[in-house]
């Protein structure tokens, strides 16, 4: 009968690392951190994908977040299917970190937001060390992250935020959160993408997509980066394509990718 359980559930294995871990679970973010506590890969890389969803203001269907899921590396082990996604929600949604609503869309719990941001610290810390200090080239540094951020512990990652001298964003324009933070930021005021810009504005960049290797390194090629005051020619839809320009620099982007580029006018 329900609440009727004589027994304590077994851990998802798909979530927790063992059954110590297990049964911390419930236990505030703080204290579990400094117990050890961490949670299997796939899982963390599911709250990464959600919290980037939702700062992109974004609540996902299973197809929406499965999509953004294919790009993770291959490396991490993500199952990316729909079957497969649909199963990991449903165990997560059962751990207290996601609901899904009426309307099939998936949403981070207060648990679950609390998960995330410390998931999307490490990695965006970690972004900002390969970067800064060990010179990684900026478009290798996000997938290089996805391995480092699962083994970062908590006293170790306040090093490395002190030697960087918290950095308020990651390489490519998104917050890295502080400890203590509440909640996951939606977008800034003033923030635009970059298909909805005007032509003959000026307009610098605040933010592009990292998790697209080639167009990432198309980008790093033609200096479309955070802190670039650039210049609209054109916004040619009937082509499909924004052309920019920053100097003597000329670059064309499609509306596809325009839309993932953020933006704030001069």
């Amino acid at each position: 009968m329900p609440g009727l359980n004589m027994a304590p559930a077994e851990p998802n294995r798909d979530l927790w690392d063992n059954d110590a871990m297990a049964q911390q679970r419930r236990k505030p973010l703080k204290e579990t951190e400094q117990r050890g506590w961490r949670m299997s890969r796939p899982a963390e890389n599911y709250l990464l994908s959600l919290a980037i969803l939702q700062e992109d203001g974004v609540s996902p269907h299973v197809s929406e977040l499965a999509s953004y899921l294919r790009r993770i590396p291959i490396e991490e082990e993500v199952g990316t299917t729909l079957a497969s996604v649909s199963g990991m929600v449903q165990r997560m949604a059962k751990e207290g970190l996601l609901h899904v609503t009426k309307e099939k869309q998936i949403m981070l719990t207060p648990e679950g937001h609390a998960r995330a941001r410390d998931v999307v610290r490490r990695h965006r810390l970690s972004e900002r060390m390969l970067v800064d200090i060990l010179e990684v080239p900026i478009e290798r540094a996000e997938s290089v992250a996805h391995q480092l951020e699962h083994a970062i512990s908590p006293e170790l990652l306040e090093r490395i935020e002190h030697k960087l001298g918290f950095p308020a964003t990651c390489p490519y324009g998104r917050p890295i959160y502080r400890e203590g933070d509440q909640g996951i930021r939606g977008e800034a005021p003033g923030t635009l993408r970059l298909s909805e810009a005007k032509s003959g504005n000026r307009y610098v960049i605040l933010r592009v997509p990292d998790e697209d290797f080639p167009l990432l390194s198309y980008l790093v090629e033609n200096q479309i980066l955070p802190g670039r005051e650039i210049e609209i020619e054109d916004i040619a839809s009937y082509r499909g394509v924004v052309d920019l320009r920053h100097g003597d620099v000329r670059v064309s982007l499609g509306m596809e990718v325009a839309a993932r580029v953020r933006v704030r006018l001069l």
